[in-house]
């Protein structure tokens, strides 16, 4: 029996399409990632075969990161039987029954809602109507543009935890306009490393989840108009800046609250990248600049908490728009919002205009690595200012995903501030995955998707000179580079992850390119 989301996927239009681009996630990750049940993996051309560790055979194309999967995809066993569905085929591996139940329901679900958004969401705007908007509405729809959500995750659009109304009323496909209510904490339950005042803005479905096991939190009849971004847990507050709320509900693989680690260590963080960016010419540092946490029985709760960052400002005329968006599928009949600015500032050259854009992103992430500082940048929370199309600087915001090297700081002569939690990282290898996996991402994406119209070689030419000039500007980080190229990029395993006992432990799998194109 299907899982109740795979019918509601099917039930809709759009349900072949969502099925697809859900199902093509996860072949292409079992061809490529450590997952538990699979015995080996052959590729011929354009057909590739998994062996099962139960003896069992999976045949379906070949297909490479990124590729697009329409409608009428399917995987076979050696028994005849074809899957069309994610949900029905992770239900088909031997792995353990509880943990293969659990990731086909959130494979169901991710497929129903991305049908939902398929058959719903408005169409995305142009390049130049995003530069003719006002500041604040241009900068929350261009974080709402990417329907399809992450790209290599088959839980793109998993929201465990939302009916499919709530989902609609909440997730920045959808561009909602999101009530967020602020409660009244006791100044005795009330903790901010910041000084912020006991309020606690809530998500109002966290609101509806949680108030009542917490009598003591009283609303203060204040309500903020918000718009989701990318993350649908941050909304923008309308006043410039960003609210990052506790949300208890699965997306992709984890519940997204906000820990006390993550309220101490964001301001000291962002004083840090702040003064290291400054050095740094094309980067900007969104700042945490205030936020906290209600407290029950002595100790901060991650679901009620929040953060507060400064928002990106943008110049007149300039597109802000987080990296993922560039490569999110346009209206019918427009290129993606990458190919849009090409055309807009380089001539239609795409090579032209990614040579541009990593010669403003790559840079700084190489010093920032060598200094100590491996941000985990991908395509949400790495953001890139255009002007008439041309990449003139990136932000970077959420430091969840940093590493941080003692010793390199003090190398570079800088003070190592007092963070805690996992963040501390003396490991090379561990400080180099961070951030090649994270970029990595964000450059095998724009290559696949520009190299639709440009010669995927010229792309990836580009991409390597590209990653030598950075590494050149920044003298003693020989090791780093060489690290880097001397191997496939990495990326984070995450159905391997979703399928093991600990679904959120880190495991790494290898992309079949390295920074000079396929390996």
């Amino acid at each position: 029996m299907a899982p109740a989301g795979a019918a509601a996927a099917g039930g809709s239009p759009e349900g072949p399409r969502a099925r697809a681009a859900v199902l093509g996630r996860l072949w292409s990750a079992l061809l490529r990632e450590p997952c538990p049940g699979v015995a080996g993996v052959e590729v011929a051309g354009s057909a590739a075969r998994v062996r099962l560790a139960d003896g069992r055979v999976l045949a379906g194309p070949a297909l490479a990161p990124f590729a697009r999967a329409g409608p009428g995809l399917a995987v076979r066993d050696c028994g005849g039987r074809r899957y069309e569905d994610a949900a029905a085929l992770v239900a088909a591996l031997p792995v353990p029954p509880q943990r293969r139940a659990r990731f086909a329901a959130e494979l169901a679900d991710s497929a129903a809602n991305l049908a939902d958004a398929y058959a719903h969401a408005p169409p995305p705007p142009t390049l130049a109507a995003l530069a003719a908007l006002p500041a604040d509405a241009a900068a929350v729809l261009g974080e709402q543009v990417a329907v399809a959500g992450h790209p290599l995750h088959p839980g793109c659009r998993t929201r465990t935890g939302m009916s499919r109304a709530q989902v609609r009323a909440y997730a920045p496909e959808h561009r909602p306009v999101v009530p967020v209510r602020w409660w009244t904490v006791p100044a005795g339950r009330w903790w901010s490393p910041t000084g912020s005042p006991p309020e606690l803005p809530l998500h109002p479905w966290q609101a509806a989840a949680l108030v009542g096991a917490y009598p003591w939190l009283r609303p203060t009849g204040r309500v903020a108009a918000t718009r989701p971004l990318m993350s649908l847990r941050t909304v923008a507050a309308g006043d410039g800046t960003h609210l990052k709320l506790a949300l208890d509900v699965q997306m992709t693989s984890a519940v997204r609250r906000v820990s006390a680690a993550a309220l101490h260590n964001g301001p000291l963080l962002g004083a840090l990248l702040g003064g290291l960016a400054g050095r740094l010419p094309g980067l900007r540092v969104l700042a945490e600049v205030g936020g906290g946490a209600a407290c029950a029985d002595g100790a901060p709760v991650p679901s009620l908490a929040y953060l507060r960052r400064v928002g990106p400002r943008r110049r007149p005329g300039e597109v802000v728009l987080p990296l993922g968006s560039l490569c999110a599928d346009g209206a019918a009949g427009r290129p993606p919002l990458a190919v849009q600015a090409a055309a807009a500032g380089y001539g239609g050259d795409p090579v032209a205009f990614l040579a541009a854009l990593l010669e403003v992103l790559l840079p700084p992430l190489v010093a920032l690595l060598h200094a100590g500082v491996a941000l985990e940048a991908h395509g949400q929370n790495t953001l890139v200012a255009l002007a008439g199309g041309r990449p003139v600087r990136v932000y970077y915001r959420d430091f969840g995903g940093v590493r941080v090297s003692a010793a390199r700081l003090r190398a570079a002569g800088l003070e190592v501030p007092p963070l805690r939690g996992d963040l501390w990282c003396e490991d090379a290898d561990e400080l180099r995955t961070t951030l090649a996996a994270a970029v990595g991402v964000v450059v095998g994406e724009l290559v696949a998707v520009l190299g639709r119209y440009a010669a995927p070689q010229r792309c990836w030419a580009a991409v390597s000179a590209a990653l030598a000039a950075a590494f050149a500007g920044v003298p003693g980080a020989a090791a780093d580079e060489a690290a880097w190229r001397a191997a496939p990029l990495p990326v984070k395993a995450t159905t391997a992850m979703r399928l093991a006992d600990a679904p959120l432990a880190n495991q790494w799998a290898r992309m079949p390119y390295g920074w000079e194109g396929p390996w």
